[in-house]
């Protein structure tokens, strides 16, 4: 099974907290997992942010981004095409996403994903409206 990951799903594979149990089920479902070739960068953005607010100290820090960037390696990428970016302001102009998170919804529609993954409440009711089968977590 195929599944794409948002950004905010996948960091609780990196940062225990709500949903991480669940999403750690998930990851050991799929045969496939892809993600949006931003959603590297939004993670490592979050954990940024995080040590920058001394929520996540340097060492912890760096095994996180070390374990993201090894997963990495492994991830189907879905790369910002113009057909992709097309997508993305379709969904822009039917929802009320930020473009980052429409960027995920058509990154997953174009992959051809069978299940979507997201803890965005907003995206994951706007990836339902464009008939794809969501995980919250």
């Amino acid at each position: 099974m195929k599944f794409y990951f948002d950004s905010s799903a996948l960091t609780k594979r990196y940062l225990f907290e709500k949903g991480s149990d669940q999403l750690d089920r998930l990851f050991l479902e799929a045969d496939a997992i892809v993600i949006s070739s931003i959603g590297l960068l939004e993670i490592i953005s979050a954990f940024s942010r995080l040590r920058r607010e001394k929520k996540l100290n340097t060492i912890l820090y760096q095994k996180c981004k070390q374990a993201v960037l090894e997963d990495f390696v492994g991830f189907e990428i879905c790369q910002l095409t113009p057909e992709v970016l097309k997508t993305t302001i379709h969904i822009l102009e039917h929802s009320q996403l930020r473009a980052s998170d429409a960027i995920h919804v058509a990154s997953a529609i174009h992959a051809k994903v069978n299940r979507f993954v997201s803890s965005a409440a907003k995206q994951i009711l706007t990836a339902k409206e464009f008939n794809l089968t969501v995980d919250s977590v």
